[in-house]
């Protein structure tokens, strides 16, 4: 019995790593939460910017951001979270989406919107809606409710009479603002025939062509399953004809899900998003070249959109929750908070 305290011992010793082994098995690692906004890319000068409107659409992204990201906090999946976020931007008419969307060329308006889920990269858009209020709410419709991927103008709305989606008057997302741009982008139309170029009393409304696509918004996430989903909805570029459509519908150029690789929503000049397939050349990086997030991201933004002639940027993350917001133009609107809860809410480059 002298040997029994040394028995006890070693027993014990012998046990620990698999009680070790069982208590890791009940306590796996939290699965990171990440939410990152944008409100849109182009000719963003600090000097252009009254300290009031800087203010409001710093306000504009924290309350985008808060709203998503108090989803993801309750446990929420990442869709819930990306049109939650999205919502409260088509909600501002500080953006280029739903109320305060640019105008066309006869003076109306044509929304688009488009909304992937990484898990099984299901994906609903939309393009050319004129009366409904939410287009990323029927974009989300499109993907569960049916079995298309697009709908287009006026076949989307009748598509949106089978739902409780809301529907406004077009003249609900006009601004003086945004009539404005559109009077400036008809004189300078009018007076490039006759080689003259007139001065704007308001220098963010003297935006250059590749510019136009400024405002547009969009949301990616990452939820406590681990699920990424992407969203971004626009009015597109002030003064468009022809029934004119963007990057923002088309899935794998201005909108992109994958679990395997991450969550991309873009903003800039569309036709160049679409001929680079930016969103997808993003995730195909990350999954072909082994590339990481960052290096993905820059890669496509800083090079070769560049080097197609494109301007604009992206915001992405991936499943751990990291985050990456590339832009070459003068400044973003772009807000995030990443698996460590880190939070950034920024206008320009610095």
């Amino acid at each position: 019995m002298k040997n029994l305290p040394v028995l006890v011992l070693l027993a014990a010793l012998v046990l620990l790593p698999a009680c070790t082994e069982a208590t890791s098995q009940q306590q796996p690692a939290v699965q990171p939460i990440a939410l990152a906004i944008h409100g849109g890319a182009g000719t963003i000068l600090r000097e252009n910017m009254t300290p009031e409107r800087e203010a409001a659409y710093q306000a504009g992204l924290n309350e985008a951001l808060d709203a998503g990201y108090a989803i993801l906090e309750a446990g929420g999946t990442s869709l819930d979270a990306v049109v939650a976020a999205v919502q409260v931007l088509e909600e501002n008419p500080l953006f280029n989406a739903g109320r305060g969307a640019v105008y066309t060329h006869e003076g109306t308006h044509e929304l688009d919107a488009a909304i992937m889920e990484g898990a099984t990269r299901n994906s609903g858009a939309v393009a050319g809606l004129t009366t409904v209020k939410s287009p990323i709410a029927l974009a989300r419709l499109v993907m569960e409710e049916s079995r298309h991927v697009m709908m287009v103008g006026d076949g989307a709305e009748v598509f949106a009479d089978g739902f409780q989606v809301e529907r406004v008057d077009n003249a609900y997302f006009n601004t003086e603002r945004r009539y404005q741009q559109l009077q400036r982008a008809l004189e300078r139309e009018q007076s490039s025939s006759h080689g003259m170029r007139l001065p704007s009393p308001d220098p963010e409304l003297d935006i250059a062509p590749e510019a136009l696509a400024y405002g547009t918004v969009g949301a990616v996430a990452v939820d406590r399953e681990g699920n990424l989903a992407a969203a971004t909805s626009t009015g597109g570029m002030t003064n468009k004809r022809f029934g004119r459509v963007g990057d923002v519908p088309v899935i794998g150029a201005g909108t992109y899900a994958d679990n395997a690789t991450a969550a991309i929503s873009a903003t800039g000049h569309g036709e160049y998003f679409i001929r680079g397939v930016v969103a997808h050349d993003v995730a195909s990086m990350m999954r072909y070249a082994d590339a990481s997030l960052d290096e993905a991201a820059r890669s496509v933004v800083m090079d070769k959109l560049t080097e197609l002639g494109g301007t604009g940027g992206i915001i992405a993350l991936d499943a751990q929750g990291n985050v990456t917001m590339p832009f070459n133009t003068a400044g973003m609107y772009r807000a995030s908070i990443d698996a460590d809860g880190n939070r950034v809410v920024r206008i320009y480059e610095d």
